[in-house]
């Protein structure tokens, strides 16, 4: 198993394609100024929050203690990344009216009768 550096994980921007797939400044969930901190950080972040690296100094500390709530956000990249989280954590909206289609039981043609040997008498 390879170790994963701090420089191998910051090199490329983050992005998430899942949730923002037109990327963090279209979606108008965020800033200009938080999409950047996200594209430049959220790698970062990412990597302590997931274990794949381990904080190096202290400021590394504090973002990974930020992120996982053990303590209040103090820079603009950690209240970022919690308006990140706190977006892509957010409930599902429904609509009142109903997403799906109502099932239909399925019906065996063997269950119902052709009833055509019946003999109906009308009075006139």
């Amino acid at each position: 198993m390879s170790v994963i550096t701090k420089e191998q994980v910051t090199r490329k921007p983050f992005a998430d394609k899942k949730h923002y797939p037109y990327g963090f400044a279209r979606s108008g969930d965020f800033s200009i100024n938080e999409s950047k901190l996200l594209q430049t950080y959220g790698s970062l972040f990412a990597a302590l929050v997931d274990g794949k690296i381990t904080p190096e100094n202290d400021e590394e500390q504090a973002y990974l203690e930020s992120a996982l709530g053990h303590r209040e956000p103090g820079t603009p990249q950690e209240k970022a990344w919690l308006k990140y989280q706190s977006r892509i954590n957010r409930p599902k909206t429904t609509s009142i009216y109903g997403s799906k289609k109502p099932a239909v039981d399925d019906v065996d043609d063997d269950d119902i009768s052709d009833n055509s040997d019946l003999d109906i008498e009308l009075d006139d």
